[in-house]
Order: structure tokens, then C-alpha cells, then sequence
């Protein structure tokens, strides 16, 4: 009876340590898709602010490309000739 008894109780531990185990690992899994996942964003979020960056120098330059058209404008009426 005091075998069955420690058999049965010695299942039962083994089978707790086996759930304590396997959530272990499923948290550590988990925890390895998010940091992935957050990497994989910071990744993206960098490239977006790379080319936000080239589009705002494009759009600088051609800000300044247009204005300085306009301010040459004046001088092409003052030296033409019909």
C-alpha cells in the first residue's frame, strides 16, 4: 500500500514538473517571436525615417530650385529686347 502510495505521489510530482517544464518553454518561445517581431519593426521603422529623410531633402531641393526661378524672373524682363 505505502509503494502504491509513493509510486502514485512520485507521478504526480513528475507530472507537475513536466507542466512547470513545458510552460517554460512555451514562455521562452514566445518571448523569442516578440523580440523578433519587435526588432523586424524597428527595423521598418528605420527605413521609413531613412526615406522620409530623402524625400524631405527632394522636396528642399526642389522648393529651392522653384524659388530661385522666381527670383531670376525679374531680371529676364529687364534685359529683353522685342
Amino acid at each position: 500500500m505505502l509503494k502504491l502510495l509513493n509510486s502514485k505521489l512520485l507521478l504526480a510530482i513528475v507530472a507537475v514538473l513536466a507542466a512547470l517544464a513545458s510552460a517554460a518553454i512555451c514562455q521562452r518561445h514566445e518571448a523569442a517571436k516578440a523580440a523578433a517581431i519587435l526588432e523586424q519593426q524597428q527595423r521598418e521603422a528605420e527605413r521609413r525615417r531613412q526615406e522620409d529623410e530623402l524625400f524631405r531633402k527632394k522636396v528642399e531641393e526642389d522648393k529651392k530650385r522653384h524659388d530661385s526661378a522666381a527670383g531670376n524672373e525679374g531680371k529676364t524682363w529687364k534685359s529683353y529686347i522685342p
